[in-house]
């Protein structure tokens, strides 16, 4: 049997993506994210683009793909589109060690991290 699917949240004038495993910790992804946050769909692009970050490039593909799911499932007018919604959340942690003095341990958090992108689209100005 099962539940029935969940309706989605989004309206008729937003696309999503979700990246649910990224090697970053969120402190720093959100960092990424807070700067595309409300900026148009190619200004966005441009920022991710020329960012001295690492996970940028990441970033970038997850709003490519909001771009596209937004223009082939929506039919949104991609000129139009900015980032609505760019939330950063935290996965899974791997725990490692290295040995320390005395026979101690040093513990070793390897953080990952999922990335939820929401494009919409403006209205129309008169």
């Amino acid at each position: 049997m099962g539940k029935p699917k969940h309706p989605g949240r989004l309206s008729e004038t937003e696309a999503r993506t979700v990246v649910r495993n990224l090697r970053s910790s969120p402190q720093k992804l959100n960092l990424v994210a807070a700067s595309i946050r409300g900026l148009s769909a190619e200004a966005a692009l441009a920022e991710l683009t020329f960012s001295k970050r690492r996970i940028a490039n990441d970033v970038k593909k997850a709003l490519q793909s909001a771009i596209a799911n937004a223009e082939n499932n929506h039919q949104l007018d991609v000129d139009r589109l900015y980032v609505s919604e760019a939330s950063v959340g935290r996965s899974f942690v791997m725990k490692r060690f290295r040995a320390r003095a005395r026979g101690r341990a040093g513990r070793i958090m390897k953080p990952w991290s999922r990335l939820t992108v929401v494009v919409r689209e403006r209205e129309e100005t008169a």
